[in-house]
């Protein structure tokens, strides 16, 4: 029985090198020929390892969601109140958004922002993603309720979509080159707006 011949690449490396040029075209500028450059490959190899643009990008927002953006969801599980992970959350976003490490702003903000009909599939698959963020948040902040760190006619969705507002604006100024200083300004400004108990 003969094998097909093994892969001269290193998948995770060139999957990294996808997610990298998504995060700084977005999905419909980021042609074929940008990614496979990038990632080092021909075509025929994308394909044959991804399938094709369409889930290579799939593979690639999971991809940030577990590493680059696992930060928020660690900041609503890990800290104490609901009020300490919403602002650990917001100054955490100021420091990732601005790492000079990796392209500014949020992939999942800003991936498919100007699109055409052939890429509305992967705008929907971005936007359930941030409202599944949004409502993560919410979820914290009704347990601020039932901690009684919140009074308990705080309005939680309406925070919550005060608190993904700021986070949109803060990945769109990352990209117009807002320094971490000034998001984290941002941040404790939006900190203000929390309910008093």
């Amino acid at each position: 029985m003969t094998r097909g011949r093994p892969r001269s690449f290193d998948r995770d490396a060139a999957l990294e090198q996808a997610l990298q040029v998504f995060w700084q075209y977005g999905y419909e500028p980021a042609s074929i020929n940008v990614l496979t450059e990038a990632m080092g490959i021909r075509p025929a190899s994308l394909y044959a390892a991804f399938g094709d643009k369409r889930r290579l990008f799939s593979e690639a927002v999971a991809r940030y969601q577990a590493t680059y953006g696992a930060f928020t969801a660690a900041a609503l599980a890990e800290e104490p109140t609901a009020r300490g992970a919403i602002e650990r959350m917001l100054r955490e976003i100021a420091a990732n958004y601005t790492d000079p490490a990796h392209p500014p702003g949020c992939l999942v903000i800003s991936g498919a922002v100007n699109h055409g009909p052939d890429a509305a599939e992967v705008e929907a698959e971005l936007r359930e993603i941030r409202l599944q963020g949004r409502a993560a948040v919410a979820e914290r902040l009704r347990e601020g309720i039932a901690d009684r760190e919140l009074p308990e006619d705080a309005d939680t969705d309406a925070l919550a979509e005060f608190i993904a507002a700021v986070v949109r604006g803060m990945s769109r100024s990352a990209q117009d080159g807002a320094t971490a200083a000034e998001l984290l300004a941002v941040a404790d400004l939006a900190m203000k707006a929390w309910p008093q108990p």
